[in-house]
């Protein structure tokens, strides 16, 4: 490819022949080369091309102090990167090219290598040692601190961003704590707390750039964290605090004055200040009891009584109150209080007091004081029965044993009593008890006395109080009847109060209310029928209702007779019931007979009973019958009761009303005075038979009937029949003759014998008139009459016409039509035909709905107003200039056929109709480009005719034809990097294709670019659709081509051969990806000739682009190797040896032998100066280690986990209060503070080749891997670090890793 490349570029030898050979010449565009710094070593850089007449082979080189970047191929002339580039270091110089036939001179000409710089760069913080100081009332958004850095890279690539990416401690709260502006600011982000948050942050910061191409991708760059130290100076804000949440003590209430209770100690909250505390007594329950030390210490200054706090719970609560002793910071006094609780313990200095009350609402006043009590209780009372109306309660205020006491009994009645309890504390209700019964008599003695003492069980001091005991006296004999049993009568039904006895009375020898005798009936037989008075005894009926003698003839009551005290004793009495005629006759039974009129007979006995006493008037029995309407058919027997008929019954001769039934009276009456009678009432049913025939109330019947009227009733017919049962009248009807089966005939009963037939037709059976206009029928009537007789009448149908016949649309008007858009029809597109076979029928069209789709989705109602339906039909265009194919390309019009004088009964519309009108699409949108979210790049040398280089992507929202699309170029120029248009026409061709709705338009190249144009080619397109009819519509856009010229080609040389290299392409390709970030095209990969073969063997030329168009030069290239470590390991051990050409480097080395005797020259200068400085400053220098030693030394004392007293040291293992490192923010078992240099390999390689765009082969691959060794004294480390560093391992017999040397915290100058 390359080959074919250069053939391109060269001339074509001239064909005829001169007489002397002419030297070769370069082309125009061999005069500047632009490169990306990040450009890999063995990349292709750019070509050489020269023409020559005499078509003689030519051979091509590159010279100068900087030929050493490339490495070129004399045959081909292809110029690959030997050496990297670095623009910070070079970003602009010349070099020498080339060019011989064989035959003239070699032809020389200067080019300018220009780079292109690369974000290759980190930022670098200028100073790497902060700390600060800072008061903890800082407010918040005030500056902590301000930090710079630096980036050698230009544009966004050296643009800062700075950033906290972590605080320590690492608490939430303090991830927000500080935020950093763009100017490296440090400001607090919010309150900072000496005690309560932490006294020390390390703020761990990053720079970044803006980020920049590198490696063909954009990448930001990030500098190494660097650490700021933030120590928080104490502030006198906050207010003392108690050592303890809470205090108590207990103190004797005879504690003398000046005893030392209990000490308070409150401190300084503020732990860097530790102002003097000043302790006060601001507040108490008991003012005078107590006073406070200057030293917390509180003592009794007053006399205790504990008794005056049992409403206090034995307590005293003294409010102290600790001052410092210097205000705060906002001048008020920092104090705080709490509350003391002092327990009064008690002494023994009381004895038991006798009181007149009940617990608990005793108040021990000395008006409740009392020794004299009085109480009640009845004669011969119980075993440990209470003395009633006693209120005496024991109190002694002291506690515990001191407040125990005895009681006991004495006087002259001790013997009758004793008291409870007999052993108390504190206080106690008193009671005094019944002990010996049979001396409480009250008919012996009225008055007991007895004395209660009471005496403390501690001291022995007693108290004595006397009980005078008042006996009540009790009822001991019962009331007495004189007989066991009385007889007594009365008559039944006696009326209420009428007295039974009176002379019945109990004695009872007690006096007063013991004495009073109350008479009551016990519950049992009888009681609820009669009552006796409770005063007199004299027995009454009390429910004369209930006194019947034939339900019970005797009863037996129990008389009780009950004193005062409720003793009683009772009597039987036994009251026999006399008879009276009050029962009258009862028939059993009830009577009623059915008989066959003409030939049946009635014989009916009537039973009945009388309940009185038998065998007398009372209860004999008379019958008799009793006038009626049909009395005088029947008679009855007197004595004994059998009705009977005196001749035969007939049914017709009984009135229809009462159903053929004959209702007689019978009267049952006794012989008593007064005489009592019943009556009974006999029924006798005459049953009828079946003797007359149904008759028709007309002949002949006449009815109309609309048709298509189902289920209406068209006629009633009407018969009755003279029988009088429902068996014998009951009239059914039927229905007869031609087209009966198109009706029914339903009969109902309109009373007895009597009933109508309603004619009607069927719920789903209509008449037609034009089927059949008239019907001839037979109706018959018949009951059930076993000879089968029946009467029958004529029944004339009439059917009458009505319209009930739908329209109905044409289909043939309903075909579909075609209407072209925005406004090319008006006026009538169509005539929908509608029709009805019923006569007089008035039909119109209507609109039911429009349906607008485009491309079979339902768009919604856009096109609703495009057409309208008139009544006859006719179908036309009401808004044609709003008629749009591309939101609507089918409009439906659903219609329907209305009949004005359809019954309303019937259908009056036809079955909806479609009309369809599709819309003809007319040329009337241009196309329009979509936008591309693309840059295109053309790399000249690499690209070829034929090649596509650009694209475009086009719709037009026509269809068919009208949205088709032609792709044309119309214009393509070059505008060059100073502003010059060169018109490029020819050299640019697109391609139209299609995908889905999406025309793609393919741009390429026609023929070979000139690589050494700088700029950018803009190509106009023009995208016009191809109506068929009607003119075109077209749009058009501009495309920007970047261009990357042979300036950014980069030659990267190789230790290894072409084929090699060519092996391990792709590997490369990715590693140089990597680091750059960019697309990397290779150009050409050559071998390197021996003679100018130094350290490499082969180079490769390329191309990093970025997607924005732009590239990487030499400089840019380098710089972005370096700094991806990764990558920069895998080139080297891919054999990458140098950046850019291997002859610059050679002849670069004259010039750096020159700086280095210069360098010499300085730096003996700068040592005899430094000699002098150190000789002055030795004893300050020794000083300061000394300090730094005893540092060392405290520290070795300092055992992990314990947390000194001392402020937090930066850079030392003291920890803050939260017995955490904060350099770390680790707990104290992993701190190692041993130097740790970077662990990576790498870092132990010097990149100075690098720095010359070369790479030492002698420090090859095996060395990077090899480690560098430790030196076991630590040379470069802090005394501090030494020390920490030197610390034995933990118990399990390795160091954890987990220290490291900040050059920002250093204990040397301590």
């Amino acid at each position: 490819m390359a080959w074919r490349r250069l053939s391109c570029l060269l001339l074509p030898a001239l064909a005829v022949s001169v007489a002397a050979n002419v030297a070769p010449t370069f082309l125009s565009n061999m005069s500047i080369v632009s490169l990306p710094e990040d450009l890999p070593v063995g990349a292709e850089a750019f070509w050489l091309a020269a023409q020559d007449r005499d078509n003689d082979p030519l051979t091509y080189g590159i010279s100068g102090s900087y030929a050493y970047f490339f490495s070129v191929t004399p045959e081909t002339g292809e110029v690959k990167l030997a050496s990297l580039l670095d623009y910070e270091t070079l970003y602009l110089f010349a070099i020498t090219i080339s060019v011989s036939d064989g035959h003239n001179n070699p032809v020389q000409k200067e080019m300018q290598v220009i780079l292109e710089d690369r974000n290759d760069n980190a930022p670098v913080f200028q100073n790497t040692g902060f700390s600060t100081s800072i008061n903890e009332t800082l407010p918040v958004g005030s500056v902590v601190f301000s930090v710079l850095a630096t980036d050698k890279d230009t544009g966004s690539a050296g643009a800062m961003v700075y950033s906290i990416e972590k605080v320590t401690p690492s608490t939430d709260g303090n991830k927000h704590l500080f935020r950093i502006l763009s100017n490296g600011s440090i400001v607090l982000n919010g309150s900072l707390s000496y005690n309560n948050k932490s006294a020390f942050y390390q703020l761990e910061l990053q720079a970044c750039d803006s980020g920049g191409w590198y490696n063909n991708s954009l990448v930001t760059q990030c500098s190494s964290p660097v650490f700021v130290s933030v120590s928080v100076i104490d502030q006198p804000d906050l207010d003392p605090q108690f050592v303890k949440e809470f205090y108590s003590a207990s103190v004797a209430e005879d504690a003398p004055q000046g005893t030392s209770v209990l000490k308070v100690e409150a401190m300084d909250s503020d732990r860097g200040i530790s102002d003097h505390v000043i302790y006060s007594i601001s507040n108490s329950t008991r003012p005078g009891w107590f006073d406070i030390e200057p030293d917390g210490v509180i003592t009794v200054s007053g006399s205790l009584d504990r008794e005056q706090l049992l409403e206090e719970d034995e307590e005293v609560q003294v409010q102290v109150t600790a001052t410092e002793e210097h205000t705060n910071i906002y001048g008020q006094e920092a104090k705080v209080s709490i509350w003391v609780t002092l327990r009064v313990t008690d002494v023994n200095d009381h004895k038991p007091e006798f009181y007149s009350c009940s617990l608990p609402a005793c108040t021990f006043s000395s008006q409740e004081a009392q020794v004299n009590f009085t109480g009640y209780v009845d004669e011969h009372a119980s075993t440990r029965i209470p003395i009633d109306n006693l209120t005496m309660v024991v109190y002694d205020p002291d506690k515990g044993s001191n407040g125990t006491f005895l009681l006991s009994l004495g006087g002259p009645d001790v013997e009758a009593f004793s008291v409870s309890p007999e052993r108390a504390a504190g206080s106690v209700d008193v009671q005094v008890l019944v002990r010996t019964p049979s001396l409480v008599d009250y008919e012996k003695q009225a008055v007991m006395l007895v004395q209660v003492v009471a005496t403390d069980s501690v001291s022995r001091n007693s108290s004595v109080a006397w009980v005078t005991i008042h006996l009540r006296d009790v009822n001991d004999h019962r009331p007495t009847f004189p007989h066991s049993l009385y007889n007594l009568s009365v008559l039944e039904h006696s009326a209420n109060g009428t007295v039974v006895t009176n002379s019945i009375h109990a004695v009872d020898p007690d006096t007063g209310e013991g004495g009073r005798i109350t008479y009551s009936l016990l519950p049992g037989n009888g009681a609820d029928i009669f009552a006796v008075d409770p005063d007199s005894g004299t027995v009454t009926v009390r429910a004369s209702e209930l006194l019947d003698r034939e339900k019970q003839a005797v009863y037996y009551l129990t008389l009780q007779a009950t004193d005062g005290g409720n003793l009683s004793s009772s009597t039987m009495l036994h009251v026999v019931l006399l008879d009276v005629n009050d029962n009258q006759p009862v028939v059993s039974g009830s009577y009623s007979i059915f008989v066959k009129e003409e030939e049946g007979s009635v014989s009916v006995p009537i039973q009945a009973h009388d309940d009185d006493q038998p065998d007398t008037n009372n209860s004999l029995l008379h019958f008799s019958l009793l006038p009626s309407a049909y009395s005088h058919n029947f008679s009855v027997d007197p004595n004994q009761g059998i009705l009977r008929n005196l001749g035969p019954l007939d049914r017709e001769a009984i009135d229809p009303a009462l159903g053929g039934r004959i209702v007689l009276t019978v009267n049952v009456s006794d012989c008593g005075e007064p005489a009592l009678w019943t009556e009974v009432n006999v029924t006798i049913t005459v049953e009828d038979i079946n003797d007359n025939l149904p008759v028709f109330n007309q002949s002949s019947y006449s009815f109309s009937v609309r048709e298509r009227d189902a289920g209406v009733l068209v006629g009633v017919v009407e018969a009755w029949d003279a029988d009088q049962t429902e068996a014998n009248n009951r009239i059914s009807f039927s229905l007869a003759g031609s087209g009966a089966n198109n009706f029914m005939l339903r009969g109902s009963v309109l009373g007895s014998g009597r009933a109508e037939g309603h004619l009607q037709l069927p719920a789903d059976v209509s008449l037609d008139y034009e089927t059949q206009a008239s019907f001839n029928l037979t109706v018959s009537a018949e009951n059930p009459d076993p000879q089968g007789r029946e009467a029958t009448a004529k029944v004339l149908v009439t059917v009458e016409d009505v319209n009930d016949m739908p329209p109905t649309l044409d289909s043939a008007s309903l075909r579909g039509v075609h209407v072209a858009e925005n406004g090319s029809q008006h006026g009538i597109v169509a005539e929908v035909v509608a029709r009805d076979v019923d006569t007089m029928s008035q039909v119109e069209v209507q609109l039911v709905n429009v349906i607008c789709t485009k491309a079979g989705v339902d768009v919604g109602s856009l096109c609703h107003g495009w057409f309208s339906v008139l009544a006859n039909g006719s179908v036309f265009t009401n808004q044609s200039e709003a008629i749009d194919y591309e939101t609507c390309d089918l409009v439906t019009l659903v219609v329907r056929a209305y009949d004005l004088t359809t019954d309303p009964r019937f259908q009056a519309y036809s079955d909806n109709g479609s009309l369809p009108i599709t819309i003809e699409d007319v040329n009337d949108n241009a196309p329009y480009f979509l936008p591309e979210d693309k840059t295109f790049v053309i790399i000249p040398e690499l690209v070829m005719p034929n090649q596509q280089v650009a694209s475009v992507r086009a719709r037009d929202s026509d269809s068919g034809s009208n949205a088709a699309i032609l792709f044309s170029i119309l214009q393509a120029d070059f505008i060059a990097n100073d502003g010059a248009v060169i018109p490029f026409q020819g050299f640019f061709r697109i391609l139209t294709s299609s995908e889905a709705n999406e025309f793609i338009g393919n741009i390429e190249l026609v023929t070979n670019l000139d690589s050494t144009l700088q700029g950018t080619y803009q190509v106009t397109v023009k995208a016009q659709d191809r109506p068929s009819m009607g003119p075109a519509k077209e749009a058009k856009i501009t495309l920007n081509l970047f261009t990357v010229d042979q300036s950014y080609r980069v030659r990267l040389q190789f230790s290894m051969s072409r084929e090699e290299v060519g092996a391990n392409v792709e590997e490369i390709k990715a590693a140089l990806a990597q680091a750059t970030r960019t697309t990397v095209y290779i150009v050409n990969i050559q071998d390197i000739d021996s003679a100018a073969r130094a350290r490499s063997r082969s180079y490769l030329d390329a191309y990093f682009v970025f997607s924005n168009g732009s590239a990487l030069t030499l400089d840019q290239l380098s710089v972005m190797i370096r700094n991806d470590q990764d990558s920069l390991t895998q080139l080297l051990q891919l054999g990458l040896v140098v950046l850019g050409s291997q002859e610059s480097q050679e002849t670069e080395l004259p010039d750096v032998l020159r700086n280095v005797v210069i360098g010499l020259g300085v730096a003996l200068l700068l040592v005899i100066v430094i000699m002098t400085t150190a000789l002055i400053c030795a004893r300050k220098s020794y000083h300061r280690k000394l300090r730094a030693m005893k540092a060392a030394k405290e520290a070795r004392k300092t055992a992990a986990g314990v947390m000194p007293v001392a402020s937090a040291i930066p850079g030392t293992n003291v920890y803050n209060t939260e017995r955490a490192n904060p350099m770390l923010n680790l707990s104290t078992k992993d701190l190692g503070f041993e130097s740790q240099s970077s662990s990576s390999d790498l870092d132990h390689i010097s990149l100075n080749s690098l720095d010359n765009n070369s790479v030492d082969l002698e420090n090859n691959s095996q060395e990077i891997k090899k480690e560098t060794p430790h030196s076991p004294t630590w040379p470069d480390l802090e005394p501090l670090s030494r020390v920490l560093s030197g610390r034995e391992a933990d118990t399990r017999g390795q160091q954890e890793e987990l220290g490291f040397t900040n050059p920002g915290l250093n204990t040397t100058d301590l």
